[in-house]
């Protein structure tokens, strides 16, 4: 099983910390971050999940109504799929599915790193830290998943860019009418 699907439980200054970074990385991205759901590690983050949500074991009174966060792996895959990711492409898709591993472990590591400063008590200015922590992790994941994109992207035929296009904007659609 994936290091990323393993549960954490976060505290309630944690999960405001990560939802605003969650928040502002929706709005930096294609798609935004799973539902600020303080209990999932396991969610997808972004378009092409350069994080992902904390994933823990939901209270036993929702687990049933809430759906689960896609994880990275996941979206690796459906990316692969809904982009038809050709076997020529492979090598530079394995780039792009590189990247998004190594936001997502990014961003479990902040994610650990809170829990651990949580006991601690949390000052304001902590938590001013802590969301300037997640959101420069956003950035940086970004920047590289971007430029990793942009090479495959553009080793693409025009047709193939359509249906990449395509899928950013179904995801833009989509993650609007959830924050909305």
């Amino acid at each position: 099983m994936s290091g990323f699907s393993l549960p954490i439980v976060m505290s309630r200054p944690l999960t405001r910390s990560f939802a605003l970074a969650a928040l502002l990385g929706a709005t930096m991205l294609a798609s935004p971050l799973t539902s600020a759901r303080a209990d999932d590690l396991a969610g997808a983050p972004m378009l092409l999940a350069q994080a992902t949500t904390p994933a823990a074991p939901a209270p036993a009174a929702t687990a049933a109504t809430e759906a689960k966060p896609e994880t990275v792996e996941q979206r690796i895959v459906s990316l692969h799929t809904a982009l038809n990711i050709t076997a020529a492409e492979e090598p530079k898709w394995n780039t792009v599915a590189q990247a998004m591993r190594d936001n997502a472990a990014a961003m479990q590591k902040l994610v650990a790193d809170k829990m651990a400063d949580a006991s601690k008590g949390v000052t304001a200015v902590d938590d001013l830290k802590t969301y300037e922590k997640f959101a420069q992790a956003h950035v940086d994941g970004l920047k590289n998943l971007t430029s990793s994109f942009e090479t495959l992207y553009k080793s693409m035929p025009d047709a193939q860019k359509k249906v990449a296009d395509q899928v950013f904007a179904e995801s833009r659609r989509q993650g609007s009418g959830s924050h909305g």
